[in-house]
């Protein structure tokens, strides 16, 4: 077991934390990565210092502490830990010797616990010297009590998701399923928490609680119970249902994932089958992008090339498709943030819609992402082909992203939005789908200009300035929805403003991607 640790934990060293993977080069892998990222989560947890002191009603406090460090420790659990949990490389070699599966599952387990104590501690060090100092010694010790117990259930809850999945799938069809609910935990993780902060109702300065049945599916109210059941008193039925959950809740993932691990094992010989089936998908949707779109043949062959990697390659779709979901889920938290101050009939006449230029912070993510691919080496291709315009190649690509990611997305939001604003917001939605179109345009030119798509591998990430000019690009965001604004003003502005964007958005397209021969 420990040669096995000792291992895994050396290989370790050499493998780069979802976290650095944007901003890591090649002359920077010196070292231990995944300790230097522990600086980072450090310099997270300083976010819960300020809820440390919001009085003695813990429920609350605790709930808002938990809630943030659930997220922040789920999705460290999501990036890293899946690599771990299902990583099928050293079977070839463990299977073949005299090594009972005890071991190697007991192996596994520790490997996993050691790291994620180590982020645990990194994350929640200075905070618990805050709540020592402000909240005293009783408090400290349940805190520390409460963040072992979540850590076991944000474990045991990953692996179980995973458990289920590899019970009822296999091969190629698992990979990508696996990927799609590492994607989805992430977004969901964010609308948890602030289905968390929405427990609470903010009375006349205090926070007051009242019980839901729903709260029962919500962890981060279970560890703030038992705060509130020791240290305040409160022995009411809701109170002592969740403060038991607290406890049994952890307690019953492990055993449950105990009992199906052997099966889990056997089954993750499934990540070793490659049962991908060769179907030719041609739909019919692809052939009418193709046409509308694509000016030449050979545009055409690249914009079928971008659309087949932007729908196969695992590792970019779990880099970008979260920020996609973001973008669609943060438009409506600002919108049932105004109808808790206000009424629905307030929404409607306000200008909230503009909340979708949300919608067009994801696009420079996207964008600079396009340089990677986790089958970077195949990029020699675009070497020997004879490929008569280099500037077709990333157009077609930017043309994909386009009809694949942003439109599609900006379609949907775009008729829940008539739904509740009505069709008056129609021009506002033109508008802010050209500025859409704009920003992609910049995004290229300031962020992947000469470089071809696909080309790189993910760990050289962010180099130089790249920082800078991704949070320029938020700026121009900025910049257009100030515009907008501004456009709303004036009788008819916002058609002018249309009109301006679109011969801007023209013309700017074709002197980016200027027929020359390259």
């Amino acid at each position: 077991m420990r040669k096995i640790l000792q291992i895994k934990l050396t290989m370790d060293q050499r493998r780069i934390p979802t976290i650095f993977a944007s901003n890591m080069s090649k002359n920077k892998e010196k070292g231990n990565q995944y300790l230097k990222s522990l600086l980072v989560y450090a310099l997270y947890g300083l976010v819960i210092i300020p809820f440390v002191s919001l009085g003695d009603n813990y429920i609350f406090l605790v709930s808002i502490i938990f809630g943030i460090a659930m997220f922040i420790l789920m999705t460290s659990m999501i990036s890293d830990f899946s690599t771990v949990l299902l990583d099928v490389r050293d079977k070839t070699i463990l299977n073949t010797k005299p090594v009972h599966t005890r071991t190697i599952n007991a192996a596994k387990i520790v490997h996993v616990m050691i790291y994620m104590a180590l982020l645990t501690g990194a994350f929640i060090g200075i905070p618990s010297a805050f709540i020592l100092g402000v909240q005293g010694i009783a408090f400290f010790l349940l805190f520390i009590v409460a963040i072992l117990l979540l850590l076991m259930f944000i474990m045991t809850l990953t692996a179980l998701v995973y458990i289920f999945i590899l019970q009822f799938f296999s091969g190629e069809k698992l990979k990508d399923i696996i990927n799609y609910v590492q994607i989805l935990l992430s977004v969901g993780i964010i609308i948890g928490y602030q289905i968390v902060v929405r427990s609470f109702e903010f009375v006349d300065l205090n926070f007051v609680y009242e019980f839901s049945w729903w709260h029962l599916f919500i962890p981060p109210i279970w560890f703030g119970a038992p705060f509130e059941l020791l240290l305040n008193g409160n022995h009411s039925g809701p109170i002592i249902l969740l403060s038991v959950l607290a406890l049994i809740g952890p307690l019953l993932s492990i055993m449950l994932y105990y009992k199906l691990m052997p099966s889990f094992e056997r089954n993750l010989q499934k990540l070793m089958e490659n049962n991908g089936s060769n179907k030719k998908k041609r739909l019919l949707l692809n052939t009418i992008w193709e046409k509308l779109i694509c000016t030449s043949k050979e545009e055409k062959q690249f914009f079928r090339f971008a659309s087949i990697m932007l729908a196969r390659e695992r590792d970019f779709k779990l880099r970008v498709y979260p920020s996609l979901g973001i973008a669609f889920v943060f438009p409506f938290i600002f919108l049932f943030n105004f109808i808790s101050t206000g009424s629905f009939s307030e929404l409607q006449q306000s200008n909230m819609h503009l909340t979708m230029y949300f919608c067009n912070v994801m696009i420079g993510i996207v964008v600079f992402m396009l340089r990677f691919s986790g089958k970077y080496k195949g990029a020699w291709i675009f070497q020997t082909s004879p490929i008569q315009t280099q500037s077709l190649v990333y157009s077609a690509t930017l043309k994909a992203v386009l009809a694949k990611l942003y439109v599609p997305l900006f379609l949907l939001l775009s008729i829940i939005y008539i739904g509740i604003f009505s069709v008056r917001i129609v021009p506002d939605l033109a508008v802010m789908l050209v500025t859409g179109i704009l920003h992609t345009l910049i995004s290229y030119r300031i962020m992947t200009h000469n470089k071809y798509p696909f080309s790189e591998p993910f760990e050289t990430g962010q180099q130089g300035g790249e920082s800078m000019k991704t949070f320029l690009l938020l700026i121009v965001v900025g910049f257009f929805f100030f515009g907008h604004f501004l456009a709303m003003k004036f009788t008819f502005g916002v058609l002018i403003y249309l009109v301006i964007l679109l011969a801007i958005t023209f013309f700017t397209w074709k002197w980016i991607f200027k027929k020359t021969v390259e």
